[in-house]
């Protein structure tokens, strides 16, 4: 769980009622292959691919990261993002995803995978890659999966795990007939199988509690991947990966990989230093280094080259002179001042007004200075292009349930109808050129099996049905406001930092006479799907705020209170009014949460609803406020996952009481939950057959949809700095990094600029792994992986 970026999936791991007739869920009936739900991603990888025959022999790739991480066991709590990276690189994984997010049979470590028998119980057949061998020699095998499997069961709490799932049902782990065959027997049906063994430790990690509690924390002497742990250097905030001697595959293009440790703040200093070669940056820093760059070639929409679905309006930015991270015009913007003030700036400096004309020359010299500095910068950063796709993960609008005003079921969903989720979509990901659809799901995104948009169990944005459910629960329009002595919204300690009631001691009544205020405040808030605040400015007629006595009988006598006003009227009930805490970071990189807080409380507004933001600091928004419920509002980001039943089940799953009199809430930090949604989830894990569990898991999202506990709101934007030189590295999108295959392009493969030469042809968007043969994610054509290809859909 992440406000800014995504936590690793091994943290995923560890990381309201409904009344009775009242909400219809539609129910999913199975959809052929020609109307498959899940439809496609919205945007492919963005990874400038290239033929390995393309791509030089050896190198350094410097890749910014955000940490040097405590540990490199991604099992323990403390694992990371950068945690996850290196085991990528460096261990064997059994599943790895494809470009739209589904597990596939890794063909380096796997000859085959499945299910062999189901009754009595259900047994999984590995046979692996007769070439498969530890860097030590030693071949990967039965003992390694075994080890694994007894520090990961959770009956020895002396192994300091982070999760267990999945491992706790499986019964035995044997050798198969020979030592490349891996048998495991299960004591409960597990539909989640291929989720295990990624990644897979050597048993010298895993197989006592002191060699996983501490052996893999600094140091991993034993691996399995193209390339090894050389060093982790915490002194100078990086670790090196160097090629592995033993490995079976395709040979690593890159001689060296250097994960460094750079704050996002501080990314494009280093790229324009020339310290790093790759680095995920935000939007500021995407639009001022594709200012630099210049447009980027036309490519085919999705292809894993560059383009994202749907964005067909990117040549036509493109020709204006910008793209849509620049936006139209931008390939000049900075280019100088206009001709007027540069002519009025020398005519000051070189006036006959001394004290002027000084001031004047000095901030000429201060614009040269900057000029001079910009021209730098840009001339550094033109080695660059921004490649950018869509994270595999969404943000999230978070309702606590646990008390208060969203303890009810009905304002819960009256805060969702109330929203405009494709408004605020648009607000983050238009501006990118990135294609800005909502998500509609909690338990997948576009592209993934068990992907459907079930957000038509709560219904679409709809301003009069909101009021009415607000209405039904007993809040009102205008009524009294009960003022005591220090009250406070929920919410833990934090700034203040704005709030949709702009009144301090507004009780939420008009009094005529009192109208001195805001006119902005007291006008109509705008009708259902119209911006309130475009009312005054457009062109025509303006509306003039009549003054007292101006118009003869127009004025009631004063202090009469007025009649209750227009649909966004401040709400109350029992005395008290319906204002919410919401709760954001303040960090860096939280100026996009900010933005959406602010669409998401003027969309509020207008029913009604009154909210007050408070922000805080990043090292305590999680752990004091989000995960101890201290407060109403809030948005996060969760992780996509190939295997939601078994990943998704503790974010959604009913809070039950603790022993001690405390609620278990598991990663349910909203508090709300069903028992239908929790059977339904241990039906998916329980069920094998892949059709059947994708419709479990679909009416489940719908139940999660239902009950308002969260909102999606759109899929993250994911935008990677890159040399213009560097293939197959980039913006994955949901498809696992093939290590062996980045590198930098042969001098024959670039352009005249040192960009990258003509692509190979691709096939269509439309065209599917299956249909053509292979899997477009993993390496050009080997047998192996037209194999792996046939997996993608089982």
């Amino acid at each position: 769980m992440s406000h800014d970026g995504v936590g690793p999936r091994a943290v995923m791991r560890s990381v309201a009622f409904l009344t009775a007739g009242a909400l219809a869920v539609p129910a999913l009936a199975g959809c052929s292959s020609d109307d498959d739900p899940a439809g496609r991603p919205l945007a492919g990888g963005d990874i400038a691919r290239a033929d390995r025959a393309r791509v030089a022999d050896g190198g350094t790739l410097r890749w910014g990261v955000d940490t040097v991480p405590d540990t490199l066991n991604t099992f323990q709590a403390d694992a990371d993002a950068t945690t996850t990276r290196i085991a990528q690189a460096v261990l064997p994984s059994m599943f790895r995803m494809n470009s739209r997010g589904r597990p596939v049979r890794n063909p380096d470590y796997l000859e085959s995978a499945e299910v062999v028998e189901t009754e009595p119980k259900q047994v999984v057949l590995y046979k692996l890659n007769q070439q498969a061998v530890w860097s030590d020699g030693r071949e990967i095998g039965a003992a390694d999966f075994a080890a694994q499997w007894r520090a990961l069961s959770g009956k020895d709490s002396a192994y300091w795990t982070a999760r267990n799932a999945g491992y706790d049902r499986i019964e035995k782990i044997e050798r198969g007939k020979g030592a490349l065959e891996v048998k495991v027997t299960f004591n409960r049906t597990y539909a989640d199988w291929k989720s295990l063994f990624a990644p897979l430790y050597p048993k010298d990690v895993m197989g006592t509690p002191d060699s996983f509690n501490d052996g893999a924390r600094k140091k991993l002497k034993v691996t399995a991947g193209p390339f090894k742990v050389k060093k982790v250097d915490r002194e100078d905030d990086e670790v090196t990966l160097t090629r592995n001697a033993r490995w079976w595959g395709e040979p690593a293009r890159l001689s060296t990989i250097v994960l460094r440790e750079v704050p996002r703040d501080e990314r494009v200093a280093a790229l324009t230093a020339g310290t790093l070669d790759l680095a995920e940056i935000d939007a500021t820093a995407a639009r001022r280094i594709s200012v630099a760059a210049g447009p980027r070639g036309t490519r085919t929409s999705g292809s894993e080259s560059g383009g994202t679905s749907g964005s067909a309006s990117a040549p036509s930015r493109a020709d204006e002179g910008g793209t849509p991270l620049m936006g139209p015009g931008a390939a000049g913007r900075g280019a100088g001042r206009s001709a007027a003030k540069a002519l009025r700036s020398w005519a000051v400096a070189n006036g006959s007004d001394e004290e002027a004309a000084d001031k004047e020359a000095a901030a000429r010299e201060k614009r040269r200075e900057a000029a001079v500095e910009l021209a730098r910068e840009r001339q550094a950063l033109s080695g660059f292009e921004v490649r950018k796709s869509l994270e595999p993960a969404y943000t999230q609008l978070a309702l606590n349930g646990a008390g208060g005003p969203l303890a009810d079921e009905r304002v819960r969903r009256a805060v969702a109808r109330a929203l405009d989720r494709r408004d605020l979509a648009e607000a983050v990901l238009k501006p990118l050129g990135l294609p800005a659809e909502p998500v509609g799901s909690h338990l997948a995104l576009a592209g993934q099996t068990a992907y459907a948009d079930s957000s038509g169990a709560l219904g679409d944005q709809n301003a009069k049905e909101a009021r009415a459910l607000l209405a039904d629960a007993g809040w009102v329009p205008g009524g009294p406001v009960e003022k005591k002595k220090g009250e406070k919204a929920a919410g833990g300690k934090g700034e203040k930092a704005a709030s949709s009631d702009k009144g301090a001691d507004d009780d939420g009544t008009y009094i005529v006479g009192e109208d001195d205020g805001d006119a902005e405040e007291h006008g109509d808030a705008g009708s259902d799907g119209d911006n309130g605040d475009d009312h005054l400015a457009q062109d025509g007629a303006q509306h003039t705020r009549l003054k007292r006595g101006s118009v003869p009988g127009a004025y009631a006598p004063l202090g009469t209170a007025a009649p209750a006003r227009a649909e966004s009227a401040p709400l109350a009930k029992d005395g008290k009014a319906l204002t919410l805490d919401f709760v954001l970071p303040s960090g860096p990189g939280s100026e996009v949460l900010s933005t959406v807080a602010g669409r998401i409380t003027k969309m509020l507004e207008r029913v009604g609803i009154r909210t007050e933001i408070t922000k805080v600091d990043d090292e305590s928004y999680f752990t004091d406020h989000i995960a101890s419920g201290e407060y109403d509002l809030a948005l996060y980001s969760w992780p996509a996952t190939a295997f939601p039943a078994t990943d998704a089940r503790p974010v959604y799953a009913k809070p039950v009481p603790a022993a001690d009199g405390s609620l278990n809430i598991e990663q349910n930090y909203t508090r709300v939950g069903t028992d239908q949604v929790d059977q339904l989830f241990d039906q998916a894990l329980a069920t094998l057959d892949d059709a059947r569990r994708a419709e479990l898991i679909r009416k489940a999202d719908a139940r999660i949809w239902a009950a308002a506990g969260s909102i999606p709101l759109y899929q993250r934007p994911q935008l990677t700095a890159a040399r213009k030189d560097l293939a197959n590295v980039g913006a994955f999108g949901f498809r696992t990094p093939v290590y062996e295959d980045m590198g930098y392009l042969k001098k024959g493969a670039r352009g005249p600029a040192g960009t990258p030469g003509e692509k190979p042809a691709e096939p269509p968007a439309s065209v599917s792994a299956s249909e053509s043969g292979s899997d477009p994610d993993f390496a050009p054509s080997s047998d192996a992986d037209s194999d792996a290809g046939s997996d993608a859909e089982s």
